[in-house]
């Protein structure tokens, strides 16, 4: 979302745990090995072009390329490739390679290709110490080596800035009293517009007001930019929303990283004063009182570092979703587009599978009478093999799935808690942080066990776990809020759950109106995953976790680039 800054509304709507930071960065470089040889007289002359796809369209748009290396089979390029990395995002990458006979940037002048490989961004930094190797294709019946990727974040992606500011005679607003002055910052776009991305507290009645001192990543603040303009608003608090605006002042990351110096003592200048008032000075001052930054690990540390993401599956076999026969059940499988089910699966699954190296994926059914004794089970594994629950890859757990709604009988009630605690035995196996579970429940219908599940999830809390429930169909699903912690923690007999471990969404508001399934399934994983990274940072925070040195891959068998003996993987036992 992209916020103008002179739209007043936009500062009520801030909401500082869902505004959008920019990706950290990510720096890829690229080498091939054993290309295949175009020139008669020398060897060829290589480049790689990156396209990247657009989300929810299939179209691939160039992003860059590296430079050309002379009369080599083997080159490892100068050039990298800097790309913004959303976790929740699927982002495919398309590298081609080119023999470059002449200087010309359009390469169909010289259709010298060498061969092409497909993957994601997140398949090369969840690849062992995010490091791929991949074999070059599309030249039907030749050999065209291979290419290797290595990925690195950027090191000012890591910088979380802590700031204080105070103020010095501030124009008064109120009729009555003195201003009750707070502080917007915005961060300034390519296109010139500016993104809100940090509101201080308001202090009441006070023309000379101190901030207290608060923490924002860099990346929030400039997007790795250090000369990006970063504005400031000052405003006055109103109860009605309709702040009063006392004025403004520009400064820059760089500018503000000198800390309590003269360059950081700003006019805060109000335009429309200034053009009616000749005598107008300024409407108050603003101090930088302190400012320092420390770097804090990431996400991509602790992947690139060996931890592991383990998925768990369960669906919900409860009747109300219909008889599976029939085309108006939420189960009906069409020979023309995937249920609501299937979407919710796939487009969640598709992307937590890259940071998950043996691609074993446990998946359970619950609320269903099983065969043959027609006992109601509300945590049955969907393979039917009770010792070993996993099936292979997204597509192995659609097919049990598909397999198991011809087998089992829709019953009910639709108990959670059982799901929740058998994922929660495994985590609590796990807990040096090489391995951390998210557990994706898709239902129908209201929890019938809403006691129990809320003490499962305060269980849950304090081990290496998030749980993601997606809501299909039409029913409605206030309870289910109770449970996504955002608003209020949730509790459980008087106890609270030590973090926000549960992201609760109804399927039908990503729905695209135009039928388009890559969007409406793109859209739902942006949402569900994005807290999926803070949540696995909070666990490894609040338990002193620091992430492992990367992990080096082993070029003997590089396409399998991330290797986990089975033995070592959860064994769920239902």
């Amino acid at each position: 979302m992209i916020k103008k800054a002179s739209a007043m509304a936009t500062i009520g709507d801030f909401d500082p745990l869902n505004s959008t930071v920019p990706a950290t960065k990510i720096e890829i470089s690229v080498s091939c090995r054993n290309l295949l040889d175009m020139d008669t007289f020398s060897k060829s002359d290589p480049v790689v072009v990156l396209y990247v796809q657009g989300l929810g369209t299939k179209e691939w748009r160039e992003f860059g390329r590296t430079e050309v290396i002379d009369n080599t089979l083997n080159p490892d390029f100068v050039r990298k490739f800097v790309l913004d990395f959303f976790f929740e995002e699927k982002q495919n990458l398309r590298f081609d390679v080119y023999n470059v006979d002449t200087r010309s940037s359009n390469l169909s002048k010289h259709k010298d290709f060498l061969g092409q490989m497909f993957c994601t961004l997140g398949e090369i930094i969840g690849s062992t110490g995010s490091r791929l190797e991949r074999t070059l294709s599309g030249i039907p019946g030749k050999k065209c080596g291979t290419i290797i990727f290595s990925a690195e974040e950027l090191s000012n992606c890591r910088d979380i800035a802590t700031m204080q500011l105070c103020a010095n005679k501030l124009d008064k607003k109120d009729f009555f009293g003195k201003s009750d002055p707070f502080l917007v910052f915005y961060r300034s776009n390519e296109d010139g517009t500016f993104t809100i991305c940090h509101k201080t507290e308001v202090i009441k009645n006070n023309l000379n007001p101190v901030w207290q001192p608060f923490t924002i990543p860099v990346r929030a603040l400039c997007n790795g930019d250090y000369d990006r303009t970063v504005k400031v608003d000052v405003y006055d608090w109103d109860r009605d929303g309709s702040h009063d605006f006392i004025g403004e002042f520009t400064t820059s990351y760089r500018e503000l990283s000198r800390g309590q110096s003269q360059f950081n003592v700003y006019e805060v200048l109000n335009p429309k004063k200034k053009g009616k008032k000749k005598k107008y000075v300024n409407s108050g001052t603003v101090t930088l009182l302190s400012f320092k930054v420390e770097s804090e690990c990431t996400f991509v540390d602790f992947i690139r570092g060996g931890t592991q993401l383990n998925f768990t599956v369960a669906i919900d076999f409860t009747a109300s979703n219909g008889n599976p026969s029939q085309p108006t059940s939420l189960h009906y499988m069409s020979p023309y587009q995937m249920n609501a089910y299937a979407m919710a699966l796939k487009a969640v699954g598709e992307i937590i599978q890259d940071y998950d190296s043996d691609k074993l994926f446990p998946a359970y059914g619950f609320g269903a009478k099983l065969p043959p004794d027609s006992k109601i089970s509300h945590a049955f594994p969907l393979n039917s093999n009770t010792e070993i629950p996993n099936c292979v890859g997204i597509e192995g757990v659609l097919e049990a799935y598909f397999q198991s709604l011809r087998t089992v009988q829709l019953y009910g009630p639709t108990n959670f808690a059982p799901v929740i605690s058998q994922v929660a035995r495994c985590a609590a196996e796990v807990t040096d942080g090489s391995q951390y579970f998210v557990l994706l429940m898709i239902t129908d219908g209201v929890i019938s066990d809403m006691a129990q599940t809320k003490e499962a999830v305060v269980n849950a809390a304090s081990l290496p776990m998030s749980i993601i429930i997606v809501g299909v169909g039409p029913a409605e699903f206030d309870a289910m809020e109770e449970l996504d912690g955002d608003e209020v923690r949730v509790s459980s007999r008087g106890r609270l759950a030590e973090r926000d471990i549960v992201q609760f969404v109804p399927f039908r508001d990503y729905i695209d109106r135009s039928g388009n399934q890559v969007l409406s399934m793109a859209r739902l994983a942006k949402d569900v995953l994005a807290e999926i990274p803070e949540q696995l940072l909070s666990f490894m925070k609040s338990r002193g976790m620091e992430p492992r040195p990367p992990l080096l891959a082993t070029s003997d068998s590089p396409s399998m680039s991330t290797t986990t003996p089975a033995s070592n993987k959860r064994n769920m036992h239902a």
